[in-house]
């Protein structure tokens, strides 16, 4: 059965790119979202994201015809989940809005439908899916029923995208393609390969679920090791990026980039699923998630040291005292506030400090509601003329670019090593 009409279920950071990736190949196109202002943008053609080149492939997809937003699930060949699982408990997966994606679209499948689910998941999550389908339609057949002559195909690929990247990422990148059976995994295959340039590699769909866990549970391991090292460095006053770039003159040592903590959708997440199924076995993934959590506190810390040297010399009361915060985002050059640390420290800075925080942050409009009321939004120009402690917690590029003879401040927070 060919893929005629495609839809996608979440229309946020992943779902939306991805069914403009498919719209952009004339395939007919339905996402759909809750979210009214998401759905009524798209439909005009305009994105509510930031993401390089995905305003140009949504506009010409919506005007060609190929694209539409929805926040009813339609009838459709193909159906891919790009739904949030966020935390509940104590780092425990909430699988709430998958569940209420796959119970959606279950009233609209069709005998030879492929569900494809891309939300990061813990291990099992494509096998409750399709567990969720079945309950909903004992009507039809599921893998876990009918394995190879299921009506209905299941498959779990996992997105692997650099945010400000995506639309280039999304095509060249490899994808691991997990289905519930091998009919399963070639359906989805060829599905990608409508847009796909890079290869599908194919699995089954624990090992898959599995693999985006481990993905970004090794890079937030080493992450932990560059922010361990910047707290061990500033005890004995050592320069953590001069040490570094010394240690990665080795031939085989590649140290990371310490920061203010590690945010986003995916690795500030994914590896408490490890830890929240397998918590005896998983104590290196564990112990680097809590070094990075707790690396906004340690910054919070710095930032008060900072303002009491400030307040000493300066002899002004806390009151008069100007924090500038650069940059809320999770990482650079992008308007992603997921999980930031970025996001966490300057709601620290407002709460705590009796003066004004500034907030620079190039890529909003307006603060977001834990921010407003408690904070300013105001340009680069702004803080640098106005801010006694200028903290820096998002290397964005503009942020980069500023001249050094333009920062006349002597009380710097640079978690970044930009001002340095």
């Amino acid at each position: 059965m060919s893929f005629t009409t495609i839809s996608v279920v979440g229309l946020g950071y992943i779902g939306l790119p991805t069914a403009a990736a498919f719209a952009s190949r004339q395939k007919q196109v339905v996402g759909v979202d809750i979210n009214q202002h998401a759905v009524d943008t798209i439909n005009r053609g305009e994105i509510h994201i930031v993401e390089p080149d995905l305003d140009k492939v949504v506009k010409t997809a919506v005007e060609g015809g190929f694209l539409k937003a929805s926040t009813t699930p339609v009838e459709a060949d193909a159906y891919l989940i790009a739904v949030p699982t966020p935390f509940k408990g104590d780092h425990e997966p909430d699988m709430a809005y998958v569940e209420a994606a796959a119970k959606a679209i279950a009233p609209v499948l069709k005998r030879g439908a492929l569900v494809i689910l891309e939300s990061t998941s813990p291990v099992g999550a494509t096998e409750q899916v399709a567990a969720w389908l079945a309950e909903s339609r004992p009507d039809l057949t599921f893998p876990q029923q009918a394995g190879e002559q299921a009506d209905i195909n299941v498959a779990y690929c996992p997105e692997r995208v650099l945010p400000g990247q995506v639309m280039v990422e999304l095509i060249k990148n490899d994808r691991v393609i997990g289905g519930m059976t091998p009919v399963c995994s070639a359906r989805a295959s060829e599905l990608y390969n409508i847009f796909l340039e890079g290869e599908c590699v194919v699995t089954n769909s624990r090992t898959a679920e599995m693999c985006k866990l481990t993905e970004n549970s090794f890079r937030d391991v080493n992450i932990a090791f560059a922010n361990e090292l910047s707290l061990i460095c500033a005890d004995q006053g050592i320069n953590v990026w001069e040490l570094i770039r010394l240690a990665n003159r080795h031939p085989r040592v590649n140290i990371l980039q310490p920061g203010p903590g590690v945010g986003g959708h995916c690795i500030a997440v994914d590896p408490w699923f490890i830890v929240a199924q397998n918590p005896d076995q998983a104590r290196l993934i564990r112990t680097a998630r809590e070094v990075n959590d707790g690396k906004p506190h340690w910054v919070m810390n710095q930032v008060k040291a900072t303002v009491a040297d400030c307040l000493a010399q300066s002899g002004k009361r806390a009151s008069e005292l100007k924090i500038a915060c650069f940059g809320l985002a999770f990482k650079p050059n992008i308007d992603d506030l997921r999980e930031s640390p970025a996001m966490e420290i300057a709601q620290m800075v407002a709460q705590w400090h009796a003066g004004e925080t500034l907030v620079v942050e190039p890529n909003i409009h307006s603060l977001p509601k834990a921010l407003a009321g408690h904070c300013q939004l105001v340009t680069i120009d702004e803080a640098l003329a106005t801010a006694d402690v200028l903290v820096l917690l998002v290397d964005h590029s503009p942020f980069r670019a500023i001249d050094g003879e333009a920062v006349r401040q002597q009380y710097i927070v640079d978690t970044k090593g930009v001002w340095r």
